[in-house]
């Protein structure tokens, strides 16, 4: 069977023409709701059984210990659990499959490590006060994590398995690269119609694309000398450093909303020596996947001006985590959710972010498929911080979310096989 393209919205509103399915749809999409809102206190015990756990990335005992507990959440939910190392990083990437009755395939995906460091879990402890949790990765992504497990819950507690597959994917580095679960990101993904990537939006929106992160790299090597006596025999790398940071800051292209901002700067080791090394480090980020390829080429031609004879400058572009590129699969996909959450009175934003995410791993470009949503999980802000919270508030509507869209994309794609 070839591949299902993502249903546009127009396809989807089409089904819903006369005044009877539209009324019978919005009192189907208000039942769902209140199932979700049923849901809402068992979410809140997983969410504070994975938020007093502290999982900062490579800290091995807390790593596993919950991907032990996710490992038999998964089964409990019939899924067949698969657990691979994800090495150089601590722990291992959590792979459950759900096997359906029909044709959609979905991926799930969400980290379970967060940046907080041993203790953390104890110093801010998991806390419900009017709209607000906190506790440490309370959001990112712990709350995501609750998203996809409650999420299944609800299909399974309705007994629908219409949809092809379910795979999930909890991974354990996101915070440190994903060095060790990129490729499995990227060789799941290939094979499936969704993505939905559960980091948390800091409103009530989807995403549908972010940014790729590089680095880029300054090296100069100078001639040492000393700086009383002879500093005229030196070269100065630091000098020379200092005039291609000016010559490079423009590097960026806003047009194309591609950012290069040197953040690292390194040279010399005593005061009286004319240092003969010193270089700099950037963050780059991009949207436009032919970026890369320009700021290097412009790079290398920029750095050829030098100020201090007798110095070598290089330049380089190291790649991080790619883009989740403008697409208009994914675009059509927001535009389906955002029609199936106005079903219960709310509204769906649908946004380009400044982030870099795993969803970035999971774009194949120039395909179709798989369509793509970031921001899937609860909402939430002050990410990295000790200010971190979620929004008590958002998670019946978007456990209602997740739910309606593999129901409605399942019985859509089954709709057109049948």
């Amino acid at each position: 069977m070839p591949k299902l393209r993502p249903i546009t919205l127009a396809a989807a509103v089409a089904l819903s023409t006369s005044a009877g399915p539209v009324l019978a749809a919005d009192q189907a999409a208000e039942d769902l709701l209140k199932r979700a809102e049923a849901e809402r206190s068992d979410y809140l015990a997983t969410l504070e059984q994975l938020v007093s756990i502290d999982t900062g990335t490579g800290q091995e005992a807390g790593i596993s210990k919950v991907q032990g507990m996710l490992v038999d959440r998964l089964k409990a939910l019939g899924a067949e659990v698969q657990v691979t190392p994800a090495e150089p990083s601590v722990g291992g990437n959590i792979v459950g499959t759900l096997k359906g009755t029909g044709d959609a395939k979905f991926m799930l995906m969400i980290h379970y490590d967060t940046v907080f460091g041993p203790g953390a879990a104890a110093q801010r402890p998991f806390k419900v006060e009017g709209d607000r949790i906190t506790g440490p990765g309370v959001a990112d992504g712990k709350g995501g994590v609750a998203m996809v497990l409650h999420s299944l819950k609800l299909l399974r507690d309705q007994n629908f398995d219409r949809y092809g597959t379910i795979t999930v994917l909890f991974n354990p580095d996101e915070e440190m690269g994903s060095r060790g679960s990129r490729r499995m990101i990227a060789d799941l993904a290939k094979s499936q119609d969704y993505v939905f990537s559960y980091e948390p939006p800091d409103k009530d929106a989807v995403t549908t694309a972010t940014n790729g992160i590089n680095t880029v790299f300054l090296d100069v090597k100078g001639r040492a000398s000393h700086a009383g006596s002879a500093p005229e025999e030196g070269r100065n790398a630091i000098t020379e450093l200092a005039h291609q940071l000016v010559q490079l800051k423009d590097l960026g292209d806003p047009a194309k909303g591609t950012t290069v901002n040197w953040t690292i700067v390194k040279g010399g080791e005593k005061r009286n020596i004319i240092p003969d090394a010193a270089s700099a480090e950037g963050d780059m980020r991009y949207s436009d996947l032919t970026e890369t390829d320009r700021v290097l080429a412009d790079g290398k031609r920029i750095i050829g001006q030098t100020l201090i004879p007798d110095t070598e400058v290089a330049f380089r572009v190291e790649k991080g985590r790619p883009p989740l590129a403008r697409n208009l699969a994914s675009q059509e996909l927001a535009g389906l959710a955002k029609e199936r959450y106005g079903r219960i009175g709310r509204d769906l934003g649908s946004v380009a972010m400044r982030f870099g995410t795993d969803a970035g791993y999971a774009y194949v470009p120039d395909s179709p498929e798989p369509a793509i949503l970031e921001t899937m999980g609860i909402v939430g802000a002050g990410l990295h911080s000790p200010e971190e919270y979620a929004e008590l508030s958002s998670i019946a509507p978007r456990l209602y979310l997740t739910t309606s869209l593999i129901m409605d994309l399942s019985e859509s794609a089954q709709s057109k096989s049948d």
